[in-house]
C-alpha cells in the first residue's frame, strides 16, 4: 500500500529542484530496477513493486535487503510516467561525483554542447556504452542526466557510463586535449578522413554547436548526405551514433 506521503515524494521527483534537493531519482522497469539491485543496491532508496515482482524477484530483494513496497497495479500506474508501466518503480540516491575514464591520446569520447531533449542524452549514453566509452561529456546546461527520461532511454546504461558536467575549457585544460572534432553541416566528409583520438562535440539540436566552442575546434567533421535529400539536419542522437561507428570501426574494430 502507498501512502500519501510516499506518494508525494515520489511526484516532486519529477521536478529536478526536488531532485536535486533531496539528491534522489526515479528508476522504471524490471530491467533497469534488477540492473540496479545486482550492480548497485547501495544505490536503492525504496523499491515500489507489484506481486508478480516480489515473488518473481524475492531472493534479490532479500539479499540486498532492500526497502521494498508491494503495490497494487492500479497504484504503479498512479506514480509511473510510463504508458504501460512495466512492475516496478524505484526511489534512487545520486550517484557520487562521475570519475573521468578517458584518455584523449588514446581514445575517442564526447563533449554534448548543451543538448536540451532528455531523449537524445538518454540515446547517447546508450550508444556510449555500446562503443564502450565509459565516460562522456556534457556543458553545463545540458539535459540533467537523472531526469526520468533520460534515465529510462538508457535502458540501463547509465550505471556504466560516467557522466561529467564540465565547461569546454575546463576540461581541454585538464586533460591536455589537442584533437577536438567538431559535427558540422560544412565539414569534411567522416568517411574520407583518417580519424584520431580526441574529443568530439555534439552542438544543440536546433543551433548547433556554440560560437565560443566552435573556434576551440581543431577538425571539422560532417556526415554526407544523399545529392537528392531534402533534410536540413540529422537528430542529434542519431549524428552521435553514426560518427561513434566510423570512429570505433577506425580506431577500435
Amino acid at each position: 500500500m502507498l501512502s500519501k506521503n510516499q506518494l508525494k515524494e515520489i511526484q516532486s521527483l519529477q521536478l529536478k529542484k526536488q531532485r536535486d534537493l533531496k539528491k534522489l531519482f526515479i528508476a522504471e522497469g524490471v530491467k533497469t530496477v534488477v540492473e540496479i539491485l545486482t550492480h548497485i543496491p547501495g544505490s536503492i532508496h525504496h523499491v515500489y513493486g507489484t506481486r508478480v515482482f516480489a515473488s518473481t524477484h524475492k531472493d534479490l530483494l532479500e539479499k540486498t535487503n532492500t526497502n521494498f513496497t508491494e503495490i497494487s497495479e492500479e497504484e504503479l500506474v498512479k506514480i509511473s510516467l510510463q504508458a504501460n508501466p512495466n512492475q516496478v518503480f524505484a526511489v534512487c540516491n545520486y550517484f557520487p561525483q562521475a570519475t573521468v575514464s578517458y584518455n584523449p591520446s588514446v581514445d575517442f569520447s564526447f563533449y554534448l554542447d548543451d543538448i536540451r531533449d532528455p531523449g537524445n542524452l538518454g540515446t547517447i549514453i546508450r550508444l556510449a556504452d555500446w562503443f564502450g566509452l565509459k565516460t562522456i561529456f556534457c556543458s553545463p546546461d545540458t539535459c540533467d542526466l537523472y531526469n526520468p527520461k533520460v534515465i529510462q532511454s538508457t535502458m540501463g546504461s547509465f550505471l556504466r557510463v560516467n557522466v561529467v558536467y564540465t565547461e569546454l575549457n575546463k576540461l581541454v585544460a585538464s586533460l591536455k586535449i589537442k584533437t577536438i572534432y567538431g559535427a558540422v553541416l560544412e565539414g569534411k566528409n567522416i568517411y574520407h578522413e583518417k580519424l584520431e583520438p580526441g574529443l568530439i562535440l555534439i552542438g544543440n539540436e536546433a543551433n548547433g554547436i556554440r560560437p565560443e566552442n566552435m573556434s576551440r575546434l581543431t577538425k571539422h567533421l560532417t556526415i554526407p548526405k544523399h545529392v537528392q535529400s531534402g533534410t536540413e539536419s540529422l537528430n542529434a542522437a542519431v549524428a552521435t551514433s553514426i560518427i561513434a561507428s566510423e570512429f570505433y570501426r577506425q580506431l577500435k574494430a
